[in-house]
């Protein structure tokens, strides 16, 4: 891929020209490559799979990027676009880092890559029997917090503003 620097006739074009393909980056470069081939190429189930799975981000990102401020709050002064935060949060879920309880108390401490929204605490006894169950609140940047004083397995439920869930648990 070439870099193009300074040049007033290819400045501004991006798309494919013959068997040039012109790229414009956010921060105004622009970069000239070879047209790809994929005529031969066959495609496994699983890249087939992942091909489904970006069309469904970048379905999503599309209109998140424009829908939630905080992407583009993030890739304000980098070379990524409000699209791109989107497109990574939608195949990053949220982190569970560690589930405590502290003076009837259960903390949570979780992270995503862009925001936590949502986390959820249910306490359950030996049989799977729900005993308790409540939304955690945010009291630090990666630290929610939920009051449940009963006694069985913690389960939590994370979210992010992509939609991802992840689940974790705790004796």
């Amino acid at each position: 891929m070439a870099k193009v620097k300074k040049n007033v006739v290819v400045q501004g074009i991006s798309g494919k020209i013959g068997e040039l393909v012109f790229r414009q980056m956010p921060n105004g470069e622009t970069y000239v490559s070879g047209s790809p081939d994929f005529s031969r190429r066959k495609f496994s189930q699983g890249q087939k799979d992942h091909q489904s799975r970006f069309r469904r981000a970048a379905m999503y990102a599309r209109d998140a990027a424009k829908q939630f401020p905080i992407y583009a709050k993030l890739a304000k002064g980098t070379v990524k676009s409000p699209y791109n935060i989107a497109l990574s949060d939608w195949f990053n879920p949220p982190m569970i880092h560690a589930i405590e309880r502290k003076h009837g108390v259960i903390q949570v401490r979780a992270s995503d890559n862009v925001m936590v929204t949502k986390v959820e605490v249910t306490i359950r006894d030996e049989a799977g029997t729900v005993l308790a169950k409540g939304l955690a609140v945010a009291i630090r940047d990666d630290i929610w917090e939920c009051a449940l004083d009963a006694t069985g397995t913690v389960m939590v439920r994370v979210w992010d503003l992509a939609g991802n869930v992840v689940e974790g648990s705790s004796e």
